[in-house]
């Protein structure tokens, strides 16, 4: 029996690949827990315009990606903050504000978890950070501190 593996399963063979396996091992194990569909054509022609689909869909995605990456890139981002007697900031710029301090400034919402600094932002003065937007896309954030 020919079986189109929707999960990977282990001895057998990764998502997406047609497989010959036994008749009891297809119908009992792979189809009856979800691991797989029975080979028909129609089964077949779905799987592959559900492929073109989510292609599509991760191509539009990049692109997306590439046009935030480079309205970034020209950007800069200020944020005020209290300082202290020393001249120092109190405590440390969060990823959060950054964020929420890009959506008020230039209407772009970034999560903070793409948000990567090293270390925390706890001088005054301009910064960069890399932003981690997905798919292997990486942009840099100018960003300037300001004492009040």
């Amino acid at each position: 029996m020919k079986v189109l593996l929707t999960k990977e399963v282990k001895g057998v063979g990764k998502a997406g690949e047609i497989k010959d396996v036994a008749d009891g091992y297809g119908k009992n194990f792979l189809i009856g827990k979800g691991l797989a569909l029975l080979a028909t054509h129609e089964v077949l022609k779905k799987y592959e315009s559900d492929q073109k689909k989510k292609a599509a869909n991760e191509a539009a995605e990049i692109e997306k990606l590439n046009t935030i990456k480079t309205t970034l890139g020209n950007l800069k981002v200020i944020i005020t903050k209290k300082l202290g007697n020393t001249g120092h900031l109190f405590g440390s710029v969060t990823k959060e504000e950054i964020a929420d301090a890009l959506m008020a400034q230039h209407k772009i919402e970034i999560d903070k978890k793409e948000i990567d600094t090293k270390t925390g932002i706890k001088t005054v003065g301009n910064h960069d950070l890399d932003l981690k937007l997905g798919h292997g896309i990486h942009a840099t954030l100018h960003l300037e501190i300001k004492g009040e």
